[in-house]
């Protein structure tokens, strides 16, 4: 009986063990089913339309690029899902940003940003930085241009600097991006450089909703600080007259290319609007090697290179690791211009 027992205690922790193998292997099967599963929702990944999203208003130099690329990646075939463009203006880049802390993790949501998203950190407009992004791809140089009305007193950017030197506040200067940001930092870098002092008192008005062309073309406003790119068209039209862009070179085809730059006039210095695109945070690795690869295949077309001589962008692609480099070593240069002209608040 003894034997019995001791053997019946054996038998069931035979099937105990038996059991418990079948079970672990069960798991293991599921496992490796729900890998699978993930491997094949990144193979198939895009399966829905992307988000597309310009953090400024319809027309702006945001917007343009973004629906540029937009149209390209169509065109060309490279990307096999819808891209619609959504228009998230506010705050010099702010609430589009925010709006991409939303979507965090999203493979769907795509931004494009040049300076301001630094500055807005570094003026203290936001606490969100760059670091709240997934950096995508460097596309494009940009730069800056003053613009005023074909009837302004003002033949030469000189002579808007003559009459800042005399009365900072002699001059109305407007802009699309928010004070201590993009349009206002180029045209005082310019001022200083040209040797305009009290920069804190020239007047700088900004209108976000890319209004401030029309300001200009109403006669509101002396100035408008703003992307070469943005505009084009009405400077091809006759309907506004350029001063000065702040590349190293002139710039772009027809009448931009005949606008001078501020080193031609003896004011040496630059401005480079560089704009790239990100997606939100934690976006997933697949999802940023499809949009990369597809981005580098859309820089080589025809139809982007003619769009960026069209808007007057030099092309200056970099891959995501090169682009974060870019971007870490551009907020430091950020910082020095801020505290030269005292509106940097955030370190």
């Amino acid at each position: 009986m003894r034997f019995l027992r001791k053997r019946s205690v054996g038998l069931v922790g035979v099937v105990v063990l038996v059991l418990l193998v079948l079970s672990l292997a069960g798991c293991s099967s599921d496992n490796q089913a729900g890998e699978g599963k993930k491997d094949n929702k990144e193979a198939e990944y895009p399966v829905k339309p992307f988000e597309f999203i310009a953090p400024g208003g319809p027309g702006g130099g945001w917007d343009t690029t973004i629906r540029t690329v937009a149209k390209v990646l169509e065109d060309q075939k490279l990307v096999s899902q819808p891209m619609p463009v959504i228009n998230k203006p506010g705050g010099g880049g702010a609430v589009g940003l925010a709006y991409m802390q939303e979507k965090k993790g999203s493979p769907y949501h795509v931004i494009v940003y040049s300076p301001p998203l630094l500055l807005i950190n570094l003026n203290g407009s936001t606490k969100l930085s760059y670091k709240d992004l997934t950096p995508l791809t460097r596309l494009i140089m940009d730069y800056g241009i003053f613009v005023v009305h074909p009837d302004s007193p003002y033949k030469t950017i000189n002579d808007v600097m003559e009459a800042l030197k005399e009365d900072p506040k002699s001059v109305k200067i407007a802009g699309s991006s928010s004070p201590g940001s993009m349009d206002h930092i180029a045209f005082l870098k310019a001022a200083k450089a040209a040797g305009v002092k009290n920069l804190k008192e020239i007047e700088y008005i900004s209108y976000q909703g890319n209004e401030g062309l029309a300001q200009l073309m109403g006669g509101h406003v002396d100035l408008f600080s703003t992307g070469a790119s943005e505009v084009v068209g009405a400077l091809e039209s006759g309907d506004i007259r350029a001063l000065a862009v702040t590349s190293a070179e002139r710039i772009g085809a027809g009448k931009l290319a005949e606008v001078p730059t501020l080193i031609e006039q003896g004011i040496n210095t630059t401005f480079e609007n560089w704009r790239g695109l990100f997606g939100p945070p934690e976006m997933p690795d697949y999802a940023v090697d499809y949009l990369v690869a597809a981005l580098i295949k859309m820089v080589e077309t025809d139809q982007w290179k003619e769009m960026c001589e069209k808007n007057g962008w030099n092309e200056a692609f970099l891959g995501p690791e090169e682009f974060l480099k870019f971007i870490e070593k551009t907020n430091e240069e950020y910082k020095e211009i801020l505290r030269e002209i005292g509106m940097l608040k955030q370190q």
